[in-house]
């Protein structure tokens, strides 16, 4: 059973400021941080957690003001993700796919679509789940009069058993149009199924979800005008917008494990018998990986930052974005995705090396940061991030815009 706990923010003022939102993501992250532990091993399906990121505010961060939201932008998103993932992997990225659904309809439909979904998900405070693996592509759409139905399965559905809508994705049956909606996760044909069982993430609720004649009217097909696709290469943003989200919380489980590991060095690690000092925080070695380890993660949170404020300026003006301003910006997502991988990978497997033996007991649950980065960062081989960015300096070839670039 969670024990995580409301707290006053809702007798609070709304934060105004990034850094105030940003400080409140610290609030949440030091709740959380509490049974971190205890509750990756239990796996328990997170209803509570998504209350505490309701109750907080964070879930609105990037709605508009004048309907309950935040009016954040995505640089802040981003920190308010990699803020949260400190204290818990799984609910980092569960906020972070949140902040890219509730933008899907920005992304991909017309402005009467996007801000009627931004308003009703900022006044009700839906969290999103999102139905729409690509490598999945059994999920038909067929037409039923003014209605779409949707049939089909798909592997991963993050977020599914949390969520108050979701987002589907599908192809029209005798053509290959890709159809997005926005649905209630309680629709009639919808069933997540409680089968996400992996050795890290395990809060995610990332399981696989069937779609049995899940219906919707036409009219909620994102970017569709009397059912023709309004297309835009803003469109195409969705990949690097969720790539950052990655990064993001990759590089919060590294500064989590990262800050985890000093405390247990400072206050229970012992000095090596040979070593001549007394206390482990003395000797040189471990001072030298605590270095070390530190400015990879500031170099990469640096990266990550600048790169998100490049891509801001593309959300900013939508319309102006181009293949070149796309693929430019996709190849510096790409570049923060492979170093953040690797920096998050290497810190939370040294840490070991200076908290010692004792450090690897389940109780202190120090390996969870290695399982939650190991697991996310399978999802899509980073050797083809360094492949973008290769052919870029070599040819100045474009990423083409596909499921994962």
């Amino acid at each position: 059973m969670s024990t995580v706990t409301p707290t006053d923010w809702q007798t609070r003022p709304a934060p105004e400021t990034a850094e105030d939102w940003i400080a409140r993501a610290a609030e949440v992250a030091a709740v959380l941080a509490i049974d971190a532990a205890e509750r990756d091993h239990v796996g328990a399906t997170p209803h509570a957690e998504v209350q505490l990121l309701k109750d907080a505010g964070l879930v609105t961060l990037l709605g508009p003001t004048e309907h309950g939201g935040g009016g954040q932008d995505w640089p802040t998103a981003y920190r308010v993700v990699r803020e949260v993932a400190k204290a818990d992997g799984s609910i980092g990225q569960l906020l972070g796919y949140h902040y890219l659904w509730f933008w899907a309809a920005r992304l991909v439909g017309t402005r009467e679509q996007w801000e009627h979904v931004e308003a009703e998900a900022s006044r009700n405070r839906w969290f999103f789940g999102g139905a729409v693996n690509p490598r999945d592509k059994d999920v038909v759409v067929t037409e039923d009069g003014d209605d779409l139905v949707y049939t089909g399965r798909k592997s991963f559905s993050t977020g599914s058993k949390v969520s108050d809508v979701t987002v589907l994705e599908g192809v029209l049956e005798g053509t290959e149009q890709h159809i997005f909606a926005i649905v209630p996760s309680d629709s009639e044909g919808l069933t997540f199924h409680d089968d996400w069982d992996n050795i890290g993430q395990r809060l995610t609720e990332s399981g696989r979800v069937t779609l049995d004649g899940v219906r919707t009217p036409w009219t909620n097909a994102a970017g569709y005008v009397d059912k023709v696709f309004q297309p835009r290469v803003y469109n195409t943003l969705n990949v690097p917008t969720i790539q950052l989200v990655f990064v993001n919380f990759y590089l919060g489980i590294a500064g989590g494990a990262l800050e985890t590991a000093a405390t247990y060095t400072r206050e229970k690690s012992r000095s090596w018998l040979h070593g001549g000092y007394e206390r482990a925080v003395d000797e040189p070695y471990v001072i030298d990986i605590y270095g070390d380890l530190t400015a990879k993660l500031w170099a990469a949170e640096a990266l990550a930052d600048a790169v998100a404020a490049e891509g801001q300026k593309l959300h900013d003006e939508p319309d102006a974005v181009t293949e070149q301003t796309r693929g430019d910006f996709e190849v510096r997502v790409a570049a923060v995705k492979a170093r953040a991988t690797d920096v998050a990978l290497e810190i939370s497997s040294r840490i070991f090396e200076v908290t010692g033996a004792r450090s690897t007991a389940t109780s202190e649950g120090l390996d969870r940061f290695w399982r939650n980065v190991r697991t996310h960062t399978l999802h899509d081989p980073v050797a083809y991030k360094r492949r973008e960015v290769g052919r870029w300096v070599l040819e100045g070839e474009l990423p083409e815009p596909t499921w994962y670039s």
